[in-house]
């Protein structure tokens, strides 16, 4: 089936926390949590320098560490760089998580994120969260930002909206996989609109957004997240 997110942040952002954590350290250790199946440009992170533990709930064969990412089963500051990718809206405290992440993370550690913001349901009950960028932003108070922004835009949002609105119309679940499927064939084509769609308002509109940043022991104020939002004019 086609994919409906078009993530077009991803590849280079992982280049970036990949170029950010070498300059924590030469040979940094790296936890990818919730990485068991792979993610959108991972691949960026196949480097000989870098050391990668995968943590996951769910072991698999790439999963070095079965671990629940709200108690971390690691020292304080042990590692270097820690990504979640399509992770925090699948944990029933996202906070509580991120409290961990810069727990296990060296002083100058670098953490990725990225969670969606206007997106279905997936992964059925295990799905809890979304959160705005400003809200993202939030979640991330105790770190300083090198970058952050939009990882999957309006238009993928609204392939989601389509198709699932779409399926909504099933009684059974045979049913709604053969309408979702139908919406996905013909509306996939909504996602390439991300690529045009790079205006403040969009960041209103996105599907999801990015983190990328560096441990701090500094808290960003309510006032200076509020002073941050870049949104359109509201509606």
């Amino acid at each position: 089936m086609p994919v409906m997110s078009n993530n077009l942040a991803a590849k280079g952002n992982f280049r970036a926390f990949r170029e950010a954590v070498l300059l924590v350290d030469t040979h940094p250790l790296v936890l990818n949590i919730g990485g068991g199946e792979g993610g959108v440009g991972e691949a960026e992170l196949r480097d000989s320098a870098l050391e990668i533990v995968v943590s996951d709930v769910a072991v698999g064969a790439a999963t070095n560490v079965g671990a629940d990412a709200h108690r971390l089963p690691f020292a304080d500051a042990t590692f270097d760089g820690v990504v979640a990718q399509a992770v925090l809206e699948h944990v029933l405290d996202p906070w509580v998580c991120v409290e961990e992440i810069h727990r296990v993370l060296k002083h100058n550690g670098i953490v990725y994120a990225e969670t969606p913001f206007m997106q279905q349901v997936h992964m059925g009950r295990y799905d809890f969260t979304r959160f705005t960028e400003l809200g993202h932003r939030r979640l991330f108070r105790r770190f300083e930002e090198i970058d952050a922004g939009p990882a999957v835009g309006p238009g993928s949002a609204l392939a989601w909206s389509v198709v699932y609105f779409i399926a909504s119309f099933a009684r059974n679940r045979r049913v709604r996989r053969m309408l979702s499927a139908a919406g996905r064939v013909m509306f996939f084509w909504l996602r390439w609109f991300d690529r045009l769609l790079e205006t403040d308002a969009a960041h209103d509109a996105a599907s999801g957004f990015y983190f990328l940043g560096r441990r701090s022991d500094v808290v960003l104020s309510d006032q200076e997240l509020i002073a941050q939002y870049r949104g359109g004019i509201e509606l």
